[in-house]
């Protein structure tokens, strides 16, 4: 059943029995295995390979840091962590040094923790900690605080070369919106002192809302918005003043930048391929126009990958993508060795290898192996063995045996536009046993939500026996420009229909149970499946939706009385566009409101918010609730203080966890 990559996959992991026929196994159930948060949240080797930074909940009720001294007999340290806060993004400022931001993930809807989350600077061995940006607007020191204003956020660290400080890291501010807080250029940060200078970005153009940087830190792109106009600008090696290579409505750019090298060459993505599919190549200077050769595409998927480097100015090792599955495909002779035997040492899984003095005698390597059943294990990789040595499960408590097949299909849309689905598989099932079903709906919704990898949501379903529907209805990112813009003013219509398409394609090959059916989702899904009992009452038993989108109007309009965190430009370029402006459209809009529909939802329902939601305020729950309280049929109600959009908290992730399995329970057996 599956295709491209995942089939290679697939197959190699079947002869091993990894992802083999499906069997009665006793599955794990329980909530906290699979929404705790994971024991290895993030793990980089340090530049020089020496020691191994793994974010990490292990041995404490908070996210810190810990060091793996690889050069030291593997002695441990744990040189970054707060009594009251969880380590953010980290990465190495040289082989001695870490930088980190913080948020405080059980109160993440609280004070400025979102949005300023600090930075700060230790060595590997916890010693010589240092403030560089203050988490808060008002400092709470003792008047010495000399750390940089909250708003600055870590932009770049360049690779250890001649002419860049060891220590060194950009920072600065980016995307936010331009109407209303006025960029302003990076700085050079001595992750030791503190001390900081202005990066030489001469004359810059304004409004910058994000930059693109070679290895050595030179600002090589600029990306502006302004008024719903964007525009990137280049500045290349040996350039003094900056130039506009393209300008746009910023809701249809020619093309889009993905990075940049050493030799001054600029990779853009763009919709070169079927249906609008974007693939990589090089901008051509002297046309101003990406070359039409392109350098990778993934057939029926926009590329979605990354450029991997080792040595300054060295050409590229190879190209990290993701079509169905992870692959990378390495131009380095030796590398492509390298990846060939770490594959047969574990077949049937993805190898992600991350590599130091990478394709070198003294290669040192960090695999990442994983498997749509198996969240992952980190395996230190040294050239000079050839051996794995295992370090750490990503997720400790999840036995792969039990969890669930995860396949991807390409199905017909009611209209014919292609549908790509993926679907979990829960252990025992069988085409002509159906079994009960959860078209779970993705957020964004300009958003990819399918790979090939353990999904802790799908999975929790899938033990509790469900089938797991999760189709990239129109309007979802990462299948073309054609299947995002033909979801556009379709909320509610076509890109509801693409849900009800991909459950009658399941029923119809005898897996999903007819009349058996929940509809779920979180913030766009959250709408969505409001909407599935008004458009397909036939279909849907019962809806779950979180954070969700009840009221368009108070989304396309916003209210004096509710804050949230839609910019100016977002509401008058972007999501009449997108969604439906709020006067031309209005009679469609209403038509495909949830809280102006609740008469017609017949179906149970359980509606959850944050109470210090901003994307998607609570008051479109409240508004909702009411709504449906008058048309008598009251749902379930929960809302989380402190929580913000998605439960952050794993206590709230493990009790919503349990009362979306009872209410399924409730009105699907």
């Amino acid at each position: 059943m599956r295709a491209g990559l995942l089939g290679l996959i697939g197959a190699a992991a079947s002869t091993l029995g990894l992802l083999g026929p499906h069997t009665a196994a006793q599955a794990q159930t329980a909530p906290d295995a699979y929404f705790q948060h994971a024991t290895v949240l993030d793990a980089k080797l340090s530049p020089g390979g020496k020691r191994l930074a793994v974010k990490t909940s292990l041995g404490s009720d908070r996210v810190t840091v810990g060091v793996i001294d690889i050069e030291d007999g593997n002695k441990l340290y744990r040189p970054a962590a707060f009594a009251g806060a969880d380590i953010d993004e980290f990465e190495w400022a040289d082989d001695e040094r870490l930088v980190f931001s913080a948020v405080d993930l059980r109160s993440y809807g609280s004070d400025m923790h979102r949005y300023a989350p600090g930075l700060f600077s230790v060595n590997f061995n916890g010693k010589s900690a240092r403030k560089l940006v203050n988490r808060t607007a008002v400092s709470v020191s003792d008047g010495k605080d000399d750390a940089l204003p909250w708003f600055h956020e870590l932009l770049a660290v360049p690779k250890p070369q001649a002419g860049v400080e060891p220590g060194t890291v950009l920072i600065g501010r980016e995307g936010f919106d331009s109407e209303k807080l006025v960029s302003i250029d990076p700085l050079w940060l001595n992750s030791r002192t503190g001390g900081w200078i202005t990066a030489d970005v001469g004359k810059a153009p304004p409004n910058v809302l994000r930059w693109w940087f070679d290895s050595a830190g030179n600002a090589r792109v600029a990306y502006t918005r302004s008024k719903g106009r964007a525009a990137y600008h280049w500045r290349g090696p040996g350039d003094t003043a900056w130039r506009q290579i393209t300008e746009g409505d910023a809701m249809a750019m020619p093309f889009h930048v993905d990075s940049v090298d050493d030799a001054g060459h600029l990779y853009v993505t763009w919709a070169a391929g079927p249906g609008g599919t974007t693939v990589l190549t090089r901008f051509d200077f002297k046309t101003g126009e990406p070359e039409p050769k392109p350098l990778v595409a993934v057939p029926g998927f926009d590329f979605d990958g990354r450029l991997l480097n080792d040595k300054p100015g060295a050409p590229s090792l190879g190209v990290r993508v993701d079509g169905d599955a992870e692959a990378t495909v390495w131009f380095d002779p030796a590398m492509k060795a390298v990846q060939k035997d770490v594959d047969t040492q574990l077949p049937g899984r993805v190898n992600r290898i991350t590599c130091r003095r990478c394709g070198q005698p003294d290669m040192v390597a960090l695999v990442t192996s994983y498997s749509a059943r198996d969240p992952g294990i980190l395996f230190l990789y040294t050239a000079a063995t050839g051996k794995l040595k295992f370090l750490i499960k990503v997720r400790n408590g999840i036995d792969p045996k039990t969890q669930a097949e995860v396949d991807f299909q390409r199905i017909q849309a009611r209209d014919g536009r292609d549908l790509p689905v993926w679907f979990t598989l829960p252990r025992g099932l069988e085409p002509g046993k159906p079994v009960p079903t959860v078209v779970l709906v993705h957020g964004g919704p300009w958003a990819r939500i399918g790979h090939w990898r353990w999904d802790a949501e799908a999975q929790f379903l899938a033990a509790q026996g469900y089938l797991v529907i999760e189709p990239e209805f129109r309007g979802s990112e990462g299948y073309g420009s054609d299947h995002l813009r033909a979801g556009f003013k379709q909320w509610g219509q076509a890109m509801e229909d693409d849900l009800a398409d991909a459950l009658l394609w399941a029923q119809k090959q005898g897996l999903a149970r007819p009349g058996k059916a929940c509809i779920a989702g979180a913030s766009y899904g959250g709408y969505a499946a409001l909407m599935g009992p008004v458009r397909y009452p036939e279909l849907f038993r019962c809806v779950v939706a979180w954070v969700g989108v009840a009221d368009l109007d108070l989304y396309l309009q916003g209210s004096f009385w509710t804050q949230d965190d839609i910019t100016s430009e977002g509401r008058k370029y972007g999501l009449p566009t997108m969604v439906g402006d709020s006067k031309a459209d209005a009679a469609m809009l209403n038509a495909n409101n949830p809280v102006l529909l609740a008469a017609k939802m017949k179906a149970p329902v359980l509606l959850a918010y944050g109470e210090a939601d901003e994307r998607v305020p609570v008051t479109h729950g409240k508004r909702m609730r009411s709504a449906l309280i008058a048309a008598g049929n009251p749902p379930e109600w929960i809302t989380y203080p402190n929580e913000a959009h998605g439960w952050y908290n794993p206590d709230n992730r493990i009790d919503f966890a349990k009362r979306m399995a009872a209410f399924l329970e409730k009105n699907l057996r």
